[in-house]
């Protein structure tokens, strides 16, 4: 893959290079999921989210070199770690707490994420995303276990 497809990649389409990208690649990865991958069965949703973490690692490395170590415009990172949750989610409001879930490990950086961000390449910069997204993932499966409907 050429350098340019992999800034395409990571940036997600230059959404990284919008103030906030993170929160919107996040949002995006929502929408995405419930109208074209919530209706997959588990198998296929696990097949994309470890296609679009491998790709990230990859492409995180290569636009390392141009844009320096974990650049903001790199947000692949947040989509994969948000797919996580959205493997366990259902109607609504599940989208709604997975988000915000995802989004608070993702910026509190708590409980060992932000020690993923000290190693290199496009392995660190994914792996503290994929951390937050399995918090989230943890914590929803505990909310989904309450006797509520979300």
């Amino acid at each position: 893959m050429s350098l340019k497809l992999h800034k395409i990649y990571a940036s997600v389409f230059g959404v990284g290079y919008i103030k906030g990208g993170g929160s919107i690649a996040a949002l995006i990865t929502c929408i995405i999921w419930y109208y074209f991958i919530a209706d997959f069965n588990r198998a296929v949703q696990v097949a994309i989210f470890a296609l679009v973490s491998v790709l990230g690692i990859l492409s995180g490395n290569a636009v390392e070199k141009d844009w320096g170590e974990d650049s903001s415009k790199v947000v692949i990172d947040e989509v994969a770690g948000m797919m996580m949750p959205l493997l366990v989610v259902g109607g609504i409001w599940s989208y709604v707490i997975a988000f915000i879930l995802f989004r608070f490990f993702d910026i509190s950086k708590i409980w060992g994420i932000r020690k993923m961000e000290n190693i290199k390449g496009g392995m660190g910069v994914m792996l503290d995303d994929l951390l937050s997204g399995l918090y989230a993932l943890v914590v929803m499966i505990l909310i989904l276990q309450l006797p509520v409907n979300l």
